[in-house]
């Protein structure tokens, strides 16, 4: 619903797709990011990252980012996105879901111009962006790929470590894992309700925006 102040919603939704086509909101988000780095007292440019994918269960709505990603047994659509070592997205990317990591990563990275690409090294990532993505991004943008693994979880039973407890956190890995959760706190991306794959990714903007904001002004 929307607030009682606000225009009614044919003209709210006529200026949020106007948005989304020119990109208003993703080059809003930009100096957002930097001014929420400065209140935390790191440097407006980052200078490594963290990669992830999420699988998101759509609705009924069809869509060109509609697929099915058999490790998650999930119908939907996948965001991609590269956050900074605070959590702050630096890239985001919808794609379909049955699409492979590697090639929705050079997707994601794709976008930025390689003269507007930041140095990052390293971008810290899970063993799916090893080999052939980690060569691409070393050959074109010239950053470098750290894989953080699980621990081997069976060395205790060879008495080589104690049994471990409960979920095992990956170092770096979580914070991308803690964005994921915030934006799925953003009731229009706990699923995927929209067709067209632009307009998640402006939701996902808009959702990080309001974010920063609050830590801004905080």
């Amino acid at each position: 619903m929307l607030p009682s102040f606000f225009p009614p919603w044919p003209t709210v939704l006529a200026h949020f797709y106007r948005w989304r086509t020119h990109g208003t909101l993703r080059r809003m988000h930009e100096p957002l990011r930097a001014l929420a780095r400065e209140v935390a007292r790191r440097h407006p440019k980052p200078s490594a990252a963290i990669i992830d994918s999420q699988t998101v269960r759509a609705t009924g709505i069809g869509g060109p980012a509609r697929g099915y990603d058999a490790a998650k047994r999930t119908a939907g659509c996948k965001r991609h996105t590269l956050v900074d070592a605070t959590g702050l997205i630096l890239l985001a990317h919808v794609h379909t879901a049955d699409l492979q990591d590697r090639l929705g990563a050079q997707a994601l990275i794709g976008q930025a111009s390689p003269g507007g690409f930041p140095h990052l090294e390293p971008v810290w990532a899970d063993s799916a962006y090893a080999g052939t993505y980690a060569r691409w991004l070393e050959a074109e943008r010239g950053g470098r790929v750290e894989v953080l693994k699980h621990r081997d979880r069976h060395l205790w039973r060879y008495g080589l470590e104690e049994k471990p407890k409960g979920a095992q956190v990956i170092s770096r890995r979580w914070v991308v894992e803690r964005t994921f959760a915030w934006l799925s706190r953003s009731r229009r991306l706990a699923r995927d309700y929209k067709r067209l794959p632009t307009t998640g990714e402006a939701m996902i903007h808009a959702a990080m925006s309001r974010i920063m904001l609050r830590r801004i002004a905080a």
